[in-house]
């Protein structure tokens, strides 16, 4: 097995001077030295063939290679690697925390990959390094299925995202309290390899700019625009200035993508906000499934609901306005980073008119039709109603045929539907007139909607069962969600259980319903 790698991260940036794992306080760098700490017993329980071509290596060789495991799981180097954990901080919950930084994760270092481009290989759960705090730097097998799994789901449903190579499993549990109750209890371990161009965050300016560290600033925007915004770096102020607003529109997209296939990231903490519009940090993550803008699967924010469904494009927004007041030492003056938010708020409106017109099968979506779409929204809410399920159903039925008999398993409640059975079906009649307005002819209507509301999405309750199963030492679980996620738009024989909606026994069920930051 064999990698190339050129770590300009750590050629480009300071370090810490000190290396090795003690917690503390890191000025003036980027990244701190220090190694994975090796496992007991480390054992390859997934892996992604897709993520594996990316860096050229040939899955069915690489996989079978006792190494790998070793490798990935933290026990060993290959040529090239300088393991490093990045130092950043961040507003978590809308407040400021300092200095965060990777407390359990350990880039291995940047691969060149077989299909070109900079992949940055990073363990998750590979032990303490300086900013794990009071942290154990591991991770348990339920949230290392759901990061490896959600990873590369998000990848096939065309949202901006990380991937995942692998998943191993440690030979070691990890205590974890997972509900922060007082009752903590031995998990399995995992690590999982992420991948991504760049793990750059928000909060990697952010600290600098808090300890007025203009130096440090200056050199990750250069970093950042040499090796990630071509065409941009060395082109001075009105690179800088197209740097930030290209930040902007990626991020719009990112959380557009989030909104079409109803995918809650559960904790926008500005550590959590990738530089590049990729969705990163898959912690208590869920997707709606009763249509409720203001569901969130965080426990921790079960009260405030500051990361609800319905808010994410606002806090993106917020989060964006919190890099521009890191940036600002880097401008002469506030213009260009108001016109980079300006952009934004331009993509975040394309972007929403796009998701409109291809959620309802329209070639473009005017005033009216966000009227149109606002209103069904507000009857999915009322009734109570799957919106995977629902969308899904809108594509495929007969337009001139008002019965909601295609809807019927997108309904949870008997009494809810009942309330909104006469209101849907005149909705469903102004969206047939509508459509019989709109140029696209019937196939291409169908093909675009089709394309546009997945069959298959990740939900949680489905994660449960393949990580139930792993907790019982079979991890075939986890490869057929792989499987069917890999093709989340087409009808796949055999698989209904899949695309079914939430069954009662998930509607409470802790990993189901809600879950922790914890793990």
């Amino acid at each position: 097995m064999r990698i190339e790698f050129d770590n300009a991260f750590l050629r480009d940036l300071p370090g810490d001077p000190e290396t090795g794992p003690r917690v503390r306080e890191v000025l003036g760098a980027a990244w701190s030295r220090v190694d994975p700490t090796p496992v007991a017993a480390p054992r390859l329980l997934a892996a992604s063939p897709e993520a594996a071509r990316l860096l050229g290596l040939d899955a069915a060789t690489a996989f079978a290679d006792p190494d790998f495991a070793r490798v990935f799981g933290g026990n060993a180097l290959l040529p090239g690697m300088q393991p490093w954990a990045a130092n950043y901080g961040g507003h978590q919950f809308g407040s400021w925390a300092g200095q965060l930084g990777d407390g359990r994760a350990i880039s291995l270092g940047e691969a060149l990959g077989g299909e070109g481009g900079r992949w940055e290989l990073q363990l998750k759960g590979a032990g303490k390094t300086p900013y794990s705090r009071f942290a154990d730097g591991r991770a348990v097998l339920r949230s290392s299925v759901r990061e490896f799994l959600c990873s590369e789901a998000m990848h096939h449903l065309g949202i901006p995202t990380t991937r995942a190579l692998s998943l191993v499993g440690t030979g070691e549990d990890v205590v974890r309290d997972m509900f922060y109750d007082g009752h903590p209890r031995p998990e399995p371990g995992a690590v999982v390899c992420r991948m991504a161009p760049t793990f750059l965050r928000f909060g990697s300016w952010q600290l600098p700019a808090s300890r007025g560290d203009t130096a440090l600033l200056r050199a990750l925007a250069d970093y950042a625009q040499r090796h990630h915004f071509p065409g941009l770096a060395g082109r001075g102020a009105e690179g800088d200035a197209e740097w930030f607003a290209q930040v902007c529109e990626r991020t719009a997209r990112m959380v557009a993508g989030w909104m079409r296939v109803g995918f809650v990231h559960g904790v926008m903490n500005t550590d959590n906000m990738s530089i590049l519009g990729l969705t990163i940090d898959y912690g208590p993550y869920g997707w709606v499934e009763d249509y409720d803008p203001d569901w969130t699967p965080n426990t921790t924010d079960a009260q405030g609901r500051r990361y609800r469904f319905g808010t994410q494009p606002q806090v993106a927004y917020w989060n964006l306005v919190q890099l521009a007041h890191a940036l600002a030492p880097l401008f002469d003056g506030v213009a260009p980073l108001e016109a980079g938010l300006e952009r934004y708020r331009q993509a975040w409106d394309a972007a929403w008119r796009e998701l409109v017109a291809r959620k309802l099968g329209l070639a473009a979506c005017g005033e009216a039709d966000l009227r149109l779409f606002a209103d069904l929204q507000a009857l999915l809410q009322d009734g109570q109603v799957d919106m995977t399920l629902f969308f899904r159903a809108l594509g495929e039925r007969d337009a001139a045929a008002p019965d909601l008999l295609p809807f019927e398993a997108a309904f949870y409640d008997a009494d809810a539907r009942a309330r909104i059975e006469a209101p849907l079906r005149d909705w469903l009649a102004r969206h047939a007139a509508r459509q019989a307005d709109d140029p696209l002819e019937a196939v291409q209507r169908r093909d675009s909607m089709r394309r546009a509301n997945p069959l298959y999405v990740l939900r949680n309750w489905l994660a449960q069962e393949a990580i139930d199963r792993a907790g019982q030492g079979d991890t075939g679980g986890i490869a057929e969600l792989l499987d069917v996620m890999r093709r989340p738009y087409e009808e796949q024989p055999g698989r209904a259980h899949y695309a079914g909606a939430r069954p009662e026994w998930a509607r409470h069920r802790a990993g189901c319903s809600m879950l922790s930051c914890s793990s």
